[in-house]
């Protein structure tokens, strides 16, 4: 599919290319909807090509859009990818240059678009942003373990329809990514006595996190969607189940901190394999909810439960696949509240 056929299928508004060759500042900005207010842009810093930055920032701000919504924040949804710099980041002056770079290129959008963190860039990177624009979120708060916590109460509260007990005691969980949300999900499910399994393209992040957390087991990546679990979360980087992958899997429920772990083909075959799949932008929000509001982790983490809650309640009622009936809460609002400025 060619991009702009992708951003009208999406109902993208917009797609900027970033480019400033002193800082090495190479990305793409992609906006979806500002319907409900300015598009709320988590900043990704990663290595690849520019194809999977600008299909990256697609997905993830549409996903934004759908957070926002289902959160019930009055922000839209953006994305920010940005590509490592040949000369990489690990200089502070050089780091620093890059994100007021970004900073500058986009203050002129201020109106339209809020900066905040994601993969690869913490809260001081987003500081150097708001030097040269003051549209930015997220600079005092720890994202990645609030995130990681309201992952763990989401899960628990999609555990009560999927597995008929919200108590991870003895429950099978395997986890794709030790980064910072699959580290904090990972401690607060060996609090409670789950049995973990875990793996990560970088294997000595697994096997540190194992040496932390006893009676964890760590296997290749290419082993986990095999692994014998009541529960899969994907912590990754973005599509890790395959639809071609879904025969494999050997779980009840699918809930992760990870943006777009299925394809829309994906989400079909599970559905059609009878296993429970949680959104990303239903379970994953509570740092969003933390940044955008300034609620404490336990807040955040309890508005995830509650709204994890309700659509699992209505599809139970409605006997519908909660993934569905999640994009459909979310398109709800979006339409009701931007209906008003109709009026």
């Amino acid at each position: 599919m060619l991009i702009l056929e992708e951003m009208q299928a999406r109902g993208h508004e917009s797609l900027t290319l970033l480019h400033h060759a002193p800082s090495g500042l190479r990305g793409v900005l992609a906006v979806h909807s500002r319907v409900l207010g300015p598009a709320i842009a988590g900043v990704r810093l990663r290595e690849e090509d520019e194809q999977l930055a600008v299909r990256g920032a697609l997905a993830l701000s549409e996903s934004l859009t759908l957070k926002a919504a289902l959160a019930g924040l009055n922000y839209g949804g953006g994305a920010c990818v940005l590509m490592m710099p040949e000369a990489g980041v690990e200089d502070p002056h050089a780091r620093e240059a890059l994100f007021r770079a970004l900073g500058r290129e986009l203050s002129h959008m201020q109106s339209r678009v809020v900066l905040t963190e994601d993969i690869g860039v913490t809260p001081a990177d987003i500081t150097f942003v708001a030097q040269e624009t003051p549209a930015t979120l997220g600079m005092n708060t720890d994202t990645s373990t609030i995130t990681g916590y309201g992952v763990y109460r989401g899960m628990k509260a999609a555990a009560k329809y999927a597995l008929g007990a919200e108590s991870m005691r003895g429950v099978r969980v395997a986890i794709l990514g030790a980064g910072a949300v699959g580290r904090t999900l990972a401690a607060h499910l060996h609090r409670e006595g789950a049995k973990l399994t875990v793996a990560d393209f970088r294997p000595e992040r697994a096997q540190a996190l194992a040496d932390e957390l006893d009676q964890t087991v760590v296997v290749p990546v290419h082993e986990l969607l095999d692994t014998p679990c009541d529960v899969l979360a994907p912590c990754g980087y973005g599509h890790s189940i395959h639809s071609d992958d879904v025969p494999r899997l050997q779980c009840r429920l699918v809930a992760g901190g990870e943006h777009h772990p299925l394809t829309q083909r994906g989400e079909e075959a599970v559905k059609e394999a009878g296993i429970m799949y949680m959104p990303d932008f239903a379970i994953n929000s509570a740092g969003l909810i933390a940044a955008a509001t300034g609620a404490s982790m336990d807040q955040a983490a309890e508005r995830v439960y509650q709204n994890v809650s309700r659509i699992v309640a209505a599809a139970a009622q409605y006997h519908k696949p909660p993934h569905v009936v999640a994009r459909k809460m979310a398109e709800r609002r979006i339409s009701l509240i931007g209906s008003l400025g109709h009026a």
